[in-house]
């Protein structure tokens, strides 16, 4: 039984590149399709079953055509984590599930509208579900908006996906700190600084949240162009990488 998490974005809202920004991470991204970033998105593979986590790429349909997909998994209800919903909402034919935080705002008229959308599956903290037989437990994260991250988990595997954050809650670093990740995808949009940034990670958080938890491989996303600038002329600490668009990390 596998369980495939493929990165199809690993910017923030920014993008990169940037719209206007001439720095070195953004020239380099309109030369080069592989250095580009769209809103920070995964997909969900176990076994047979297929979910979206989170939808902020506007072409969603596009690129998931109807049928291939069982369920949609939101982080929260910020516009560069839902925008693809707009216009699917306005498909035919089955029903899609999407499960999500609690959030009774939504996103503009999403809940007043939800077309073929179904946004009944509200999701408490700390409460296993499961998808498919995939388990999924909410993780409460530090946001602007109720946002929740998830730990899945499979018969041999675990992944958390822990974005959009700045740091984490002590009940969630105490989760992850007992349920040992073998893999954790995590915000960081920001270069070393001095201070936690107000909404999201910089790197000397992620490392010191790290030697808290200990997961042997951390992988960054909602990356900003300006700390994509900073990789160009520093390296990351050991165990720690940069995702891209298109990574695919495969759990046995």
């Amino acid at each position: 039984m596998s369980l495939t998490l493929t990165l199809t974005g690993t910017g923030g809202a920014q993008l990169v590149p940037a719209f206007g920004c001439d720095c070195p991470a953004c020239r380099r991204a309109r030369l080069q399709e592989a250095y580009r970033r769209r809103p920070c998105s995964a997909v969900v593979k176990f076994n047979d079953a297929v979910t979206l986590l989170d939808a902020g790429i506007p072409h969603l349909m596009d690129d998931w055509p109807a049928g291939s997909f069982q369920q949609i998994l939101l982080t929260h209800y910020h516009m560069d984590h839902v925008q693809g919903l707009f216009p699917l909402r306005w498909g035919v034919g089955a029903t899609i599930p999407v499960y999500g935080p609690p959030d009774d705002a939504g996103c503009d008229d999403l809940f007043k509208h939800p077309g073929i959308l179904d946004f009944s599956h509200t999701l408490a903290p700390f409460v296993v579900f499961e998808l498919q037989g995939l388990r999924v437990t909410p993780l409460p994260l530090n946001h602007s908006k109720l946002t929740y991250g998830y730990l899945l988990e499979s018969a041999h595997s675990r992944v958390a996906w822990l974005s959009d954050t700045a740091g984490l809650p002590e009940k969630t670093l105490k989760f992850l700190l007992n349920n040992q990740p073998q893999v954790i995808v995590i915000d960081c949009s920001h270069e070393p600084r001095e201070e936690i940034p107000r909404n999201h990670c910089d790197l000397n958080t992620v490392i010191a949240l790290n030697e808290v938890i200990g997961c042997p491989q951390v992988i960054l996303t909602h990356i900003s162009h300006q700390f994509d600038v900073w990789m160009m002329n520093n390296s990351l600490p050991e165990g720690i990488e940069a995702g891209y668009d298109g990574m695919v990390l495969v759990l046995d």
